[in-house]
């Protein structure tokens, strides 16, 4: 039986819905607004002037909500500092558009960070058998302030992992509500999967991380759904995955899961990175190659295309659950072939129609 205390979702909940109207206050009192009619950007779909600063809002919730239901000590420092770098970062990317490139290194400067504080995965499972994958050594030991080890193949890979979801979920923040309803389903999927291992005290405190970070993100979700007052920004995208892939190393390492149920998204990375170097491009600067942009070439609708990441998040969440090791690396697969079908097929049926509507004279 999986025991819930709500209370942290539920508060950080309410300060996020109580903290993003300020922000979309301060921000149209500063111009701080992402204006289409002046950012031309290919990828820019929205129609009205809208403030970017919805990370601000789900990093006091987070804060506040963490000081008040969970014991400080370094491994939260280290999530939270890494946090504050991300939520500063993305407010200087709101007023100023950073280059790509400075906001890719200052998110390896917040993975660093956490890793840093102790937060790694040192152990994986080997999908193709019962055993475990050892990442923690060779070790580097000195001596600074105290004994210290650097675990060097379990650090790394903690640190691609963090800075990898970090971008791939931010690319996943161009419609209304998408991206905190996304992110909300996948935080509870973690607090369910970290509530079957109550007997272990470390999970209950990872349950309750998972549960705020529900709940700041559906505090956001309330002013970003259609028609949305306020986006995440790079703030809001940046900290969706960092603190997603850092519930996942606390929960027992669960990486697997989080890949099932960030299914989607991450594979959407994946396809539009490969087609951007194969075509010559930086696989940082964004364009309109997103299954979202495909999805609207379609016809959908904003509000059908975000219920559609959150039907599918939550079906994958449910799956993820009660999946093993063998069995998860197995559908992870399933869901890389049956997506790059899926998009075949989207593509191939829009090529279909314009070049049938040009042979009827019509106009697109």
């Amino acid at each position: 039986m999986i025991n819930f205390n709500l209370f942290p979702l539920l508060l950080s909940l309410l300060l996020s819905a109580l903290i993003n109207p300020l922000v979309i206050f301060l921000y149209q009192k500063k111009d701080w607004l992402d204006d289409p009619q002046k950012n031309k950007h290919p990828k820019v779909i929205h129609e009205k002037a809208v403030p970017r600063g919805g990370g601000i809002a789900i990093f006091l919730a987070v804060l506040i909500s963490c000081c008040l239901f969970l014991p400080i000590d370094k491994h939260l420092l280290g999530i939270l500092v890494g946090a504050l770098v991300l939520t500063f970062v993305g407010i200087l990317d709101d007023i100023y558009d950073l280059d790509p490139k400075l906001r890719l290194i200052m998110g390896f400067l917040a993975a660093a960070i956490v890793v840093g504080s102790g937060i790694g995965i040192a152990y994986i499972s080997n999908p193709l058998g019962n055993s475990i994958i050892d990442l923690s050594n060779p070790r580097i030991n000195f001596n600074f302030l105290g004994p210290h080890s650097i675990w060097i193949l379990a650090d790394i890979f903690a640190l691609l992992w963090i800075v990898s979801l970090m971008n791939f979920i931010n690319w996943s923040k161009g419609l209304d509500g998408q991206l905190p309803g996304t992110v909300s389903i996948a935080a509870l999927t973690i607090a369910l999967l970290a509530g079957k291992f109550s007997a272990d005290i470390t999970q209950w405190n990872t349950q309750t991380l998972a549960l705020i970070i529900c709940g700041a993100f559906l505090g956001l979700l309330i002013w970003n759904i259609y028609p949305q007052k306020i986006m995440p920004g790079y703030g809001g995208g940046s900290l969706a995955g960092y603190f997603l892939a850092v519930l996942a190393i606390l929960s027992t390492t669960k990486v697997g899961t989080l890949m099932i149920v960030l299914g989607i998204p991450l594979v959407d990375a994946i396809y539009v990175i490969l087609r951007r170097i194969m075509a010559g491009k930086s696989p940082l600067w964004g364009d309109t190659r997103h299954l979202h942009h495909t999805l609207l070439k379609l016809g959908w609708s904003k509000q059908k295309i975000a219920y559609f990441y959150w039907f599918i998040t939550a079906i994958l969440g449910i799956l993820a659950l009660n999946l093993n090791s063998q069995q998860k690396f197995y559908t992870i697969i399933l869901i890389i072939i049956a997506f790059g079908i899926f998009l075949i097929w989207i593509r191939h049926y829009i090529t279909s129609s314009s070049a049938q509507d040009r042979d009827n004279g019509s106009k697109i």
